[in-house]
């Protein structure tokens, strides 16, 4: 069993930045792949990064290119999104998941074992 529990959401103004940590509990995270996805209201959950057991292996949505960082700490069993240039667009509820004794990233949310409750981004224009 993973407990996923995410923070740092909030509100921010366009261009700016957050960092969101996702926090796991149990023994199995550090064989977990661990994805980052969102869901704004009325849109279907969409893939945002996904990162390999060792960080060495990164995977990003087109929209989010060049402006997000995936990363894992596995001796914190915490892994982060660091949200920089931050657009309107990126309005959603953030959540985290992780894809138990899996070697292969996904982008989808089917792939993804458990889940945490989410945290709220807003970006202002």
């Amino acid at each position: 069993q993973v407990q996923l529990v995410e923070s740092g959401g909030g509100l921010v103004q366009a261009g700016g930045s957050l960092r969101l940590s996702c926090a796991a509990s149990g023994r199995t995270f550090s064989r977990s792949v661990m994805g980052w996805f969102r869901q704004a209201p009325g849109e279907v959950r969409e893939f945002v990064a996904a990162v390999s057991w060792s960080g060495g292996i990164t995977d990003y949505a087109d929209a989010v290119k060049g402006r997000f960082t995936i990363s894992r700490d596995n001796a914190k069993n915490t892994v982060y999104l660091q949200m920089n240039s931050l657009k309107p667009e990126d309005t959603a509820v953030y959540y985290c998941a992780a894809r138990n004794f899996a070697s292969a990233l996904s982008r989808t949310p089917g792939g993804y074992d458990y889940w945490g409750q989410g945290t709220q981004v807003t970006v202002s224009s």
